[in-house]
């Protein structure tokens, strides 16, 4: 059965559960620490209890949801510990592969990579931050994977749960989005023009950022956070 919008175009009735509760759940319309009900997602989503059973499980596995045996489900706290060890597995492997990318990238990658910048300034503009996130997600990767390494990314990707989560409230909170911006187009310049150096320390200073925010948001947002 497939559903879009209400019918979801492809796979399964279970993964249409689990896409469309990840994504509520990353931005933070479902929030940190709230209970939800299969009854609730019945209603919300108009389907049966067995794939949301299952997409609930799939969301345990990714750290999403946590069960608690006769009461039901709430969406995990983020957890700042996941975060810290996140940043930086992905500082480490990103100054090495933007090093990497100095003198590698091509003029159509480096196009790329102009154009992604210029549709950041648009959502800056727009003051559309759950697009601003895909944008940011689009640079890193476009570089990684611009370097041969598209394995890198993945592996990335898995471990960053709970760091994305508090990047997304850091973007719905209005972080300087300017300077996250301005940030991704000295990476851009640095490796246009072969400065492995300054690509180096612009990029470690970019995904440090998150260290200086966070006790700022747990304080504003305490409920949000593993305690």
């Amino acid at each position: 059965m497939t559903i879009e919008e209400g019918r979801y175009v492809k796979g399964t009735m279970r993964d249409y559960v689990r896409d469309t509760l990840k994504k509520q759940i990353m931005e933070l319309k479902l929030e940190p620490g709230r209970f939800i009900s299969e009854k609730e997602i019945m209603e919300m989503l108009q389907v049966s209890r067995t794939p949301i059973r299952e997409a609930l499980v799939q969301l345990a596995q990714e750290g999403l949801i946590e069960t608690i045996p006769q009461k039901g489900s709430f969406i995990s706290p983020i957890d700042l510990g996941h975060v810290e060890e996140s940043r930086f597995i992905r500082e480490t492997l990103e100054a090495a592969v933007v090093r990497e990318a100095c003198g590698k990238l091509n003029a159509e990658q480096l196009l790329e990579l102009q154009n992604l910048i210029a549709m950041q300034e648009l959502c800056v503009q727009e003051g559309n931050f759950a697009r601003l996130f895909d944008l940011d997600e689009d640079f890193h990767r476009t570089m990684i994977n611009a370097c041969g390494r598209p394995r890198t990314w993945l592996l990335l990707q898995q471990m960053n749960t709970h760091y994305n989560r508090l990047r997304l409230l850091r973007l719905a909170d209005n972080y300087a989005w300017q300077l996250i911006v301005a940030q991704h187009q000295e990476i851009a310049d640095a490796i246009r023009g072969n400065r492995p150096d300054e690509a180096e320390r612009v990029l470690r200073a970019h995904l440090s950022r998150v260290e200086d925010e966070k006790e700022e948001l747990k304080l504003k947002y305490p409920a949000y956070f593993r305690r």
